[in-house]
């Protein structure tokens, strides 16, 4: 009869007489949370990109050989730790119900991911299957539920980063697989450092070792580490960074196509809070009153014409359409600055569902095309199951009728410029800023309202988001926010104009417009399907390995 060696996981030593496992249980756990930790501080208005790096180092030996169940219960830790602080601002008026909510379900996917991790951790190679892992977790909470929340992807954490590049290579998936797979990598540079010193320092001595069989490791010691781990490991450190070198060539602020001056006006709020809408009309007038200053400004010689305009989302939430005197002030305000100007508007229609658009507005015309935001938020913009969320919280009555998606992909003609629209939540989807490029955008505009959210990190999160964008798809970037901060962002990703929140301000600058397309912005959602499949590929040969191991004994007993 034949006999096979299994392999034994090793166990912890036992404790001393008189000592506790109790202490020693908590030391994973605490570290899980830590790294989730980490992972939020190296996240804006932090400037401090690097510390993703340690983060996944630590999420590495914490997930690394550790059974299914407890890698799903770690990756929740995590992402408790890095989810719950990120996404404080979601309670800012409404409570820590909602907020603790969407970071716990949020998190649910960490915890998933985290499964994945502990299972791919025992496979050669095993920080290219785990940072894969991540990336498949991160698409998976970009889709679902309710049309997903993308908001967290690592790769909105690295807009200052050395890495930052590689979002012109591959777009998010890329820039966040590189940041996960240096972290992991770093990781088990080290532990395969610590495992070299072990062994040497459980190598015989000089004069037992000529009564050794050379090609067998003396009893008691530790086999050398292998050099194809220590070539994997270094390269998982190493090619994410001389990759981002590589990229450095695709990040390119020069004007292709010349220039066009862009302002970009910030009316302010009358209140903070959910209930800034009650003064609508005192939005409108806010943003209004500011244009019409920078149209004095511009006469006097003060500050150069834009060549157009752009005004935040909900700057004017009364609907133009139906409300005469709306209309007439900003037609007013339009007509004083004299160029085309895009209103972030409210339209309310006789049936159906709201709708949040941006509206071109002619000086001489008037309103002449509309873009219907076309991912609208749920729980904000809209309430999925209603009377359930209900018995939750009554704050979803704030929101009394419901807003609809558009259809349409945004691209405005403004003064011969083609603008691409995002309105504000849409920036954090991968599609819905790459279509207007791919539809001719030569300039991208992310008109968003942030006053919801009083002087949270919120807007810092989200002006990250846009500067990542503006590397993708090499376009300037320009956003028109009611309360702040409102920026004016190159195709490198540098703010070269910003606003202070809460102030009423017109930013006005002469930008790049570029037509030519960064590899990520051509193969689309191809470089995540690839490390997806490489995810998946990695799970599927765990799951091959763990049905041969479950055969085995079978095979033997027969044999």
């Amino acid at each position: 009869m034949s006999t096979t060696i299994t392999p034994v996981e090793p166990t912890e030593p036992a404790p001393a007489p008189g000592g506790s496992r109790w202490p020693r249980r908590f030391v994973r756990p605490g570290a899980a949370a830590l790294s989730g930790l980490l992972l939020f501080a190296s996240f804006p208005p932090r400037p401090l990109w690097w510390l993703a790096l340690p983060g996944f180092a630590l999420l590495g030996w914490t997930l690394r050989g550790r059974r299914p169940r407890a890698g799903f219960g770690l990756g929740f830790l995590a992402g408790l730790g890095f989810l719950l602080p990120l996404l404080k601002w979601t309670g800012e008026e409404v409570g820590p119900l909602p907020w603790v909510a969407l970071a716990a379900v949020s998190a649910l996917f960490i915890g998933v991911v985290g499964t994945g991790i502990a299972a791919v951790s025992r496979l050669p190679a095993w920080p290219v299957f785990a940072a894969a892992v991540w990336i498949l977790g991160e698409a998976a909470r970009a889709r679902v539920p309710f049309g997903g929340f993308p908001w967290g992807k690592i790769a909105f954490g690295q807009a200052d980063g050395v890495f930052l590049p590689l979002a012109a290579v591959g777009g998010t998936p890329v820039l966040g697989f590189a940041v996960v797979l240096c972290g992991f990598g770093l990781y088990e540079a080290v532990r395969l450092v610590l495992a070299r010193r072990a062994d040497a320092a459980a190598a015989p001595t000089p004069s037992a070792e000529a009564d050794i069989d050379a090609d067998r490791p003396a009893e008691g010691t530790t086999r050398p580490v292998p050099r194809a781990a220590v070539a994997v490991a270094a390269l998982s450190v190493l090619v994410p960074v001389v990759g981002a070198l590589a990229a450095l060539p695709l990040v390119d602020d020069s004007a292709e196509d010349g220039t066009a001056t862009v302002a970009a006006i910030q009316g302010n709020v009358p209140r903070l809070g959910l209930d800034f809408n009650a003064q609508r009309r005192q939005v409108l007038d806010n943003h209004a009153d500011r244009t019409e200053q920078l149209a004095a400004d511009v006469k006097a010689g003060k500050e150069p014409k834009p060549d157009f305009v752009l005004w935040p989302e909900n700057s004017s939430d009364l609907d133009p359409y139906r409300n005469g005197d709306a209309r007439l002030v900003i037609d007013d305000a339009v007509k004083a600055i004299g160029v085309p100007t895009v209103v972030g508007s409210v339209l309310s229609p006789d049936t159906g569902k709201l709708r949040n658009s941006l509206i071109k507005w002619d000086p001489e015309r008037g309103p002449v095309a509309t873009y219907d935001k076309r991912h609208v938020q749920p729980f904000g913009e809209y309430i999925p199951m209603r009377s359930f969320v209900r018995i939750f919280s009554s704050d979803v009555d704030r929101v009394r009728r419901d807003f609809g998606p558009g259809d349409k992909v945004g691209v405005f003609d403004l003064a011969g410029t083609k603008v691409g629209l995002a309105t504000c939540y849409e920036a954090a989807f991968d599609w819905a800023v790459r279509d207007t490029v791919t539809h001719g955008a030569q300039l991208i505009t992310v008109p968003s309202n942030n006053a919801t959210f009083g002087r949270s990190e919120m807007t810092y999160q989200q002006l990250a988001m846009s500067r990542v964008r503006a590397v993708e798809h090499s376009r300037a970037v320009v956003v028109p926010v009611t309360s702040g901060v409102s920026a004016m962002i190159m195709p490198d990703g540098e703010v070269v104009d910003e606003s202070k929140m809460f102030t009423p301000d017109a930013l006005v600058r002469e930008m790049p417009l570029r037509s030519s397309r960064t590899p990520a912005t051509t193969m689309g959602t191809l470089p995540e399907a690839l490390l997806v499949a490489v995810a998946v590929g990695g799970l599927g040969w765990v799951g091959a390995r763990t049905v041969r191991a479950r055969r085995r004994p079978a095979s033997d007993d027969m044999s």
